[in-house]
């Protein structure tokens, strides 16, 4: 069984990944705010989410030449400085073409960072990459838990929800002083070898389709999941808000678990399971019209939810034929588009059926995850011990 070492490196990476998560988590539950304060319709206010995937499929696209260029060290720490001047940015902008720039700068920023991590905990773990991803995702989501908590009391509090997002720029500012560790290069860096790129084989697409739809799930329960409390459980503005924690505090627990089961099971069938337990978490919370059942069922689903995007990109990067920058490079093109269609298509079903119907689309993303992963599953099972004993036993005369 593979075993799990955290070294210096990894704790400033997952420091690094937590960083991002934060504005990334404070962010997301500020489109029903925005949408009121711009006096803007549910379809506008979605434009943010393409905002983000605009970023991320622009970074993506851009990766592997910064990968060579800058080298993975310098492109994560690149990547967290367009984080935090998105952030002051968003602090001063009140117009929507201004907090639309700032979402898609922040999101090209996070694109960065995050497939540079990605791909250093890849090679930096080997056979026991998926947990240290997994790990890395649970410690950024913890740190993300705080940020719609601490966003949704600044707004409670007359400060305003910017005041909460920009809290984050001092420990990054702080972390890139006291943490001067290098992150692992590419081995192709540290070898010279610059071949071209091979083709990703077809298993990795099928990670890659997960991906895409298990994006989706989780932009549309961060992004419009407040509204649903607010139309359907009858929740505050201000608590609505803040209660997208109850979210990522199941993400926190789920990948905690995850991250040891992980290292026992393979990940096909725990992506499977998560996103039973999603469904299931799902399907409480848009049936419940009190506020404590429907915050209940958000933390099921986000026992699934966590597990979705490290179990997604850990599978997408082990089927990436030794290419792990290129993989994580194109992963972000599923993210980013997950972005761009899940919450505008949300947000345009909300205006015309209200967001409680039109949030009937994330089980259809479940279901199209779940066909991938079974995909996945079937045609990279090892083959079984039971079966290998039936074989005959051909020898040579």
């Amino acid at each position: 069984m593979p075993r799990l070492v955290r070294d210096r490196i990894t704790w400033v990476i997952y420091l690094q990944l937590a960083l991002w998560c934060y504005f990334l988590y404070g962010f997301g539950p500020v489109a029903p705010l925005l949408r009121d304060e711009l006096h803007i319709s549910s379809t506008l206010a979605g434009l943010h989410g393409t905002g983000f995937a605009v970023g991320g499929i622009v970074g993506g696209a851009i990766l592997p030449a910064l990968t060579r260029r800058l080298g993975r060290h310098r492109l994560v720490w690149t990547g967290l400085g367009l984080v935090s001047v998105a952030a002051v940015g968003m602090f001063t902008a009140h117009h929507l073409a201004l907090t639309l720039t700032f979402a898609t700068l922040g999101s090209f920023g996070g694109s960065l960072a995050v497939n540079g991590i990605n791909s250093a905990l890849t090679e930096h773990h080997g056979p026991s990459a998926p947990a240290a991803i997994s790990e890395a995702n649970a410690a950024a989501a913890s740190v993300g838990l705080i940020a719609p908590l601490i966003v949704g009391l600044t707004f409670s509090a007359g400060l305003g929800w910017r005041t909460g997002l920009v809290l984050m720029v001092g420990p990054v500012i702080l972390l890139a002083f006291l943490g001067k560790i290098r992150i692992p290069e590419p081995i192709a860096a540290r070898t010279d070898a610059h071949g071209p790129d091979r083709p990703l084989p077809r298993t990795y697409w099928l990670a890659f389709a997960s991906l895409f739809a298990t994006g989706s799930i989780e932009v549309c329960l961060t992004l419009w999941g407040s509204d649903v409390l607010r139309d359907h459980a009858h929740v505050s503005p201000g608590v609505a808000t803040a209660a997208v924690s109850t979210l990522i505090a199941g993400m926190v627990a789920g990948r905690l678990i995850g991250g040891r089961l992980l290292l026992v099971f393979r990940p096909t069938r725990m992506l499977l399971a998560a996103l039973g337990v999603s469904l299931a978490g799902f399907a409480l919370f848009w049936s419940a019209t009190v506020p404590w059942l429907a915050m209940g069922g958000l933390f099921a689903c986000g026992l699934g939810v966590g597990l979705h995007y490290p179990l997604g990109i850990g599978l997408a990067l082990a089927h990436s034929d030794g290419q792990p920058d290129l993989a994580a490079a194109r992963a972000s093109f599923a993210v980013g588009i997950s972005f761009a269609v899940a919450p505008f298509a949300l947000g345009a079903l909300a205006d015309a059926v209200g967001p409680h119907t039109a949030f009937l689309l994330v089980p259809v993303f479940i279901a199209v995850a779940a066909v991938a992963v079974v995909r996945l599953d079937v045609v990279t099972r090892p083959p079984d011990l039971d079966d290998l004993s039936r074989t005959p036993n051909v020898t040579a005369a």
